[in-house]
């Protein structure tokens, strides 16, 4: 399998390259949907092996240029989880967190956290999967006093996007670390809560590391086809089922038979409701692309508070590129991204919660969905920088 890039330059560019995919059944990594194909998106797409036999010849046919950024897919992701034995990456006390790790061993240190740092670490389910796994959040904060405001954080909506489970880990690890050392710390866990969910989409995450590496979805059956799951980003109670997301049940971008069809976004969309006085910002983690996103999603309008929440986007990214000079753009997910209908950040702006954000992770292309491992850190060191700035951005209080 391949992974090319294609950027239509024409209309004729746009309506051969459409046909083409519909038609062959490949898998887009960016955009996430033919949908949003227009004259000079740029398309990431994994083209498997007996496709490239005929979709590469067709395309240098009707003079459409392309680029091959991974030319050998599988030796791709045998590399970036093939070397080490796993031994070595599941010993509590020494748990690595420059690896990606399986939904069992965040499970494992989940509780491990829980039960060596129960003085900051609280963990908890808020429902079950599809399949039956628990969906586990960690709350953590100093029980300083019985009422504080607090910070949603999920990764790992979209199976494939490994980065993003890698980034609450290693947020948490570094509250924990730095909490005694770094003033700014200390005051963020003894001021707010964090409820951090590692992973969101547990069942889809599961079969990404045992059955296919680039699953997206939910595992939910659906009783009419043959296909799995339901883009757990396109299921929320909010413009359900619009533009930017599909009725069919085997596209990747599939909204589900009803809102809240899928038992993992009924459970978090239920607490934070329960939660909506408490809870003032909402962070979700995605991956791939460098951006910083806001409200809205599913629509060309600007939100209420646009000052405030466009000036702590303002201020992330600049705090984030200061680590690396990694330059992320920052705005409103319809018009940086794309139009998408039935995503968690809309819903929860939606539902009250007056700061939401989803961050698309490292990097724009060059390795997609198979970040390595030497990025886990510098990605996640530099992320940090940006939430940090968005919780101070919170507590200075600018609604």
């Amino acid at each position: 399998d391949k992974v090319i890039r294609v950027v239509p330059e024409s209309e004729r560019e746009t309506q051969i390259l459409k046909a083409a995919f519909n038609r062959l059944k490949v898998d887009l990594w960016q955009p996430s949907s033919t949908f949003h194909i227009t004259e000079g998106t740029v398309i990431d797409v994994r083209v498997p092996q007996n496709t490239s036999r005929s979709l590469l010849p067709y395309l240098q046919q009707a003079n459409i240029q392309y680029t091959i950024l991974i030319s050998d897919l599988q030796k791709a992701i045998e590399n970036q989880t093939g070397q080490r034995s796993s031994r070595n990456r599941r010993s509590l006390p020494g748990y690595n967190y420059e690896v990606y790790h399986s939904l069992e061993e965040i499970q494992d240190w989940m509780y491990y956290l829980n039960e060596t740092h129960s003085d900051l670490v609280h963990m908890f389910s808020v429902g079950k999967s599809y399949e039956g796994r628990p969906l586990f959040v960690l709350k953590l904060g100093k029980r300083s006093r019985p009422y504080k405001k607090a910070v949603w954080i999920d990764c790992g909506i979209h199976a494939r996007e490994w980065i993003g489970p890698s980034f609450c880990q290693w947020f948490v690890k570094e509250a924990l670390e730095t909490y005694q050392t770094d003033p700014a710390m200390k005051r963020m866990l003894t001021q707010l809560y964090f409820y951090i969910m590692p992973v969101f989409n547990v069942d889809g995450y599961h079969f990404s590391w045992t059955n296919d590496r680039f699953w997206r979805k939910t595992r939910s059956k659906n009783s009419r086809f043959r296909c799995h799951g339901v883009d757990a980003n396109r299921n929320w109670k909010v413009k359900w089922c619009d533009e930017g997301a599909s009725l069919h049940p085997c596209d990747d971008t599939y909204c589900g038979p009803f809102p809240e069809s899928e038992p993992e976004v009924k459970a978090v969309a239920h607490f934070l409701r329960k939660h909506r006085k408490q809870i003032k910002a909402y962070l979700s983690f995605h991956a791939y692309a460098q951006m910083l996103l806001y409200p809205y999603s599913y629509k060309y309008e600007t939100i209420p508070n646009f000052s405030c929440v466009e000036s702590a986007a303002y201020n992330a990214v600049n705090a984030l590129q200061s680590a690396y000079g990694v330059r992320y753009r920052y705005g409103p997910a319809s018009s940086t991204l794309y139009v998408s209908s039935g995503s968690s950040m809309d819903w929860a702006y939606k539902n009250g919660i007056p700061y939401a954000f989803a961050f698309e992770l490292r990097d724009t292309g060059h390795f997609g969905f198979l970040l390595p491992e030497t990025l886990i850190k510098p990605t996640c060191t530099e992320t940090m920088l940006a939430v940090k700035n968005i919780t101070f951005h919170l507590l200075k209080k600018c609604h």
